[in-house]
């Protein structure tokens, strides 16, 4: 999205006032509207879209394509502002006003941002987050201060650690993205027959560049495999469209293999809604902010005017286009029609689209049809609300070195808090925030909890060595006169955001040497990690360095999170959800390097590895060479983790693990669960024991365990991934001494690998699930083995690229009565492909 200075994002609001302040419900009772078949509410959403679209004459048409729609006075239908944002809360966007002159709708609960929540590792909390957030979206839209559709999430992988939007996501790994993207809809959409808002999943797709060493989104050609697109870079956004059903998709600024994803038919029409399933007529694409104008010459070069891009991203599927107030030139639909380059039932179908997905939420009925309408500001950061946002920040809080110093006691001592981040306001919102009902910082969190301390100020990341030290001073005379130090620092928006990339992902050099300085008194020294991941390395290897909590962007309670973690009164349990690398990673690859898998090819670039690419993300990357593995996490107490009761796994093809696993449409006995897709069906089948973990409280602390468990093994094409995670569970709360018993669930299709086709295929080999259970998350020796005797299956397939000349492959396993494969009544021995290729 277009990024935009406080200053800039103030104007958009005032520029959109007349669209906003002014938000209401049609008048579908008394109003000119009254009789159109689109406030019918026993006629289909689909007719009552399609009678509005019917009654609007061209020039209505023209004006209701972009973000800020300006309705249809004749036939009573208001303005309606597209672009509101709610990532971590309701969000401060064109499409939402906070009231500024009292006390009701002046704020709304902000929780801990995407990567600090992602790292707890449950999805019920997502899902009670985001409920929270889609019932205060719903209050300020019945106050008239908001619409009924979002702009979140943020679901690209987070594979690059330099990426300046990398916190607004779950983290680098597909499996917890789906899972983090699958909760959150559901707590943000409801179900129907009215959904609660519309969600939109962004950025669609291969998006994770912002501004780096002179390339820029606006301009950036990301050039990707087919194997790597369907693997990694797409199965967040197939989560979404093909099994979630979510509302909205919104097209990112890049292009891909030379197209802009918001003219790319392949992506929008061929993938997301053919290949996907994604067919609803109330499923609608926006194009990101300015994204069309990207289009033009002088960025993709891929449109000489206006007009043609604006018909080049119609035609190609988008639906709507954001445009940012002042920042022209503005996207020329009335040029694309008046030089016959825009067809009227494009734009016919553009808007059905559009306002069916307003029908789904109920904007043409009346309140007594809705069970929506009711909500007020009665319901905005209710108790609930605020104890769930501080729980957001303190189950995502992952503790990456402890040498017995933590938990701290703190009576009768006085405790230093020092850096940039230990009085911390919006600082710890992160990007993508509204208005808070309060910001409690450490040093808030402190003086509630009645503790003695000094503070002081630290540097965030100076721009020259010229830079007056005006912080060592201070910093070392607060030390000096406490018992105990703590020290709050790490990255924020100033280093990373949209729009801005780092370049290093070392500790920034001036907070590094305080923190030197301060390890040298002798005292014990306790580090909170805020903002993105940095090379800890140096704070690891200090002895003086007594503990590092990584917390993210914590939110509007993160200070006492973090405090309530330091003093024992929360346990943290969280787990990296991204790879902690070396600084000296930044040099081995550069951010233009789409390609996942580790390569012996020289990058391009002269100032890059000439020994080609280490690879990225654990699966990739060499597990001894991370700072800290994705998955890390220790805890206060010691548990001891192992799979249930369970032996060697053999299965005689592939086809054995579909058991019970029909689908959706098929007569189903109880016995056996409805999946549409194969590589949703679980692991076990239903006729067996669910993959179970039994985790045992050796310690003296209660505390939360996450699980993870990977799969390993050489199966599949190479090279083969060092592993990769198909499951997770967090069991709460697990008292010294106790055990308890949590079910891991796992799909068949995680377990599988994609080929360079980019199909997702069970390969015969020896899978060996691994349960994450030492801590260091390097591997563990708690391991349950799975034995695919012989044959492969292809659970899903996939398209290729137009220019390999075949648009569509559908592969299908083919076995008689007895259980043996067949291709076209040809009988197949058990170590053949049973695979039947159609369409070829």
């Amino acid at each position: 999205m277009k990024v935009l200075s406080p200053l800039r994002l103030a104007m958009a609001s005032v520029i959109v006032a007349d669209v906003v302040a002014g938000f209401r419900y049609p008048d579908c009772t008394n109003g000119p509207l009254a009789n159109n078949t689109v406030c019918d509410t026993k006629a289909s959403p689909s007719d009552r879209a399609a009678a509005l679209v019917k009654a609007m004459k061209i020039d209505e048409k023209l004006v209701n394509l972009v973000d800020m729609s300006k309705g249809a006075e004749r036939l009573g239908l208001p303005p309606y502002a597209w672009w509101s944002e709610a990532l971590h809360g309701v969000a401060s966007s064109p499409g939402v006003v906070f009231n500024r002159t009292g006390d009701a709708f002046s704020y709304a609960t902000s929780f801990a941002n995407t990567i600090t929540i992602s790292a707890a590792f449950d999805d019920e909390l997502v899902r009670r987050v985001a409920n929270v957030i889609s019932t205060e979206a719903r209050a300020f839209a019945n106050a008239g201060l908001a619409g009924l559709d979002y702009w979140t999430p943020n679901i690209n992988p987070y594979k690059d650690p330099r990426w300046g939007r990398g916190y607004e996501t779950p983290g680098e790994d597909p499996v917890r993205i789906k899972g983090y993207v699958k909760a959150l809809l559901e707590g943000l959409e409801g179900e129907d027959p009215v959904k609660k808002v519309i969600a939109t999943c962004k950025h669609y797709a291969v998006y994770d560049l912002e501004r780096w060493q002179g390339v820029t989104r606006h301009r950036f050609n990301a050039v990707v495999s087919l194997q790597d697109l369907s693997e990694y870079y797409l199965p967040p956004f197939q989560q979404c469209a093909r099994d979630s059903k979510v509302g909205s998709f919104m097209c990112s600024y890049n292009s891909i293999n030379g197209t802009p994803a918001c003219a790319s038919t392949y992506l929008m029409n061929d993938i997301l809604r053919k290949h996907w399933n994604w067919t609803e007529q109330n499923n609608y694409i926006t194009s990101d902010c300015n994204a069309i104008q990207d289009f033009l010459p002088q960025w993709h070069n891929f449109s000489q005017t206006a007009a043609q891009a604006a018909a080049a991203a119609y035609k190609a599927g988008t639906d709507t286009v954001c445009e940012v107030p002042g920042y022209p030139p503005f996207t020329d639909v009335v040029g694309a029609y008046n030089q016959t380059l825009l067809p009227e039932p494009v734009i016919d179908t553009a808007l059905r689209r559009l306002y069916e997905g307003l029908v789904r939420v109920g904007y043409f009925d009346p309140p007594s049809a809705s069970p929506y309408r009711s909500i007020g500001w009665s319901q905005v950061n209710t108790p609930e609300a605020q104890d769930l946002a501080l729980q957001s920040a303190a189950d995502g809080l992952v503790l990456l070195k402890n040498d017995g110093t933590l938990p701290l006691s703190l009576e009768g001592k006085t405790v230093a808090l020092i850096g940039h981040w230990a009085n911390a306001t919006r600082q710890m919102l992160g990007g993508y925030s509204g208005i808070p009902p309060y910001l409690h910082s450490p040093v808030y969190a402190a003086s509630q909890l009645n503790l003695t301390y000094r503070y002081a100020s630290g540097p965030v990341a100076p721009s020259n060595n010229a830079t007056k030290d005006t912080w060592t001073a201070p910093a070392l005379a607060a030390a000096n006169e406490s018992d105990i130090i703590l020290y709050f620092g790490g990255t924020d928006q100033t280093i990373a955001a949209e729009d801005k990339d780092r370049d290093s992902i070392a500790w920034p050099p001036a907070q590094l040497t305080l923190i030197q300085t301060l390890s040298a008194l002798g005292k014990p020294l306790v580090i909170s990690q805020l903002g993105d991941q940095v090379d800890d390395t140096p704070l690891l290897r200090n002895p003086n360095v007594s503990a590092i909590l990584w917390a993210g962007y914590p939110g509007q309670s993160g200070g006492v999170a973090v405090l309530n973690a330091i003093t024992g009164r929360s346990a943290p349990a969280g787990r990296l959800p991204v790879t902690q690398y070396p600084a000296s990673y930044t040099s081995q690859i550069p951010m233009t390097d789409m390609a996942l898998r580790p390569s012996t090819s020289p990058s391009s670039a002269s100032s890059f590895s000439s020994t080609g690419s280490p690879g990225r993300t654990y699966r990739w990357y060499p597990t001894n060479s991370t700072v800290l593995p994705f998955g890390f996490g220790l805890h206060y107490t010691s548990f001891r983790a192992r799979f249930g009761e369970f032996a060697t796994l053999r299965f005689p093809r592939p086809s054995s693990l579909l058991l019970g696993c029909t689908a959706a449409d098929s007569t189903t006995s109880s016995s056996t669960q409805q999946h549409k897709y194969k590589d949703l069906c679980p692991f076990p089948p239903p006729s067996q024991m669910p993959l179970s973990v039994w985790v045992s409280n050796q310690g003296n602390v209660t505390s939360d365990y996450v699980a993870l468990v990977f799969v390993a093994g050489d199966f599949g094409p190479r090279p083969y991934p060092t592993r990769t995670l198909v499951g997770y569970t967090r069991l709460s709360g697990i008292r010294p001494g106790e055990t308890v018993a949590g079910v891991v669930e796992v799909k068949v299709g995680d377990l599988a690998r994609v080929d360079e086709m980019g199909n997702r295929v069970l390969y015969p080999g020896r899978y060996k699930l691994v349960l994450d259970v030492d801590q260091s998350g390097r591997g563990s020796d708690e391991t349950l083995s799975l034995r695919l005797v012989a044959g492969m299956g292809t659970l899903w397939c996939w398209m290729s690229f137009p220019s390999r000349g075949c648009r569509w492959q559908a592969l299908q396993i083919a076995e008689d009565e007895k259980g043996n494969g067949k291709i076209a009544g040809e009988e197949l021995s058990e170590d053949t492909a049973v695979i039947a290729r159609q369409g070829q």
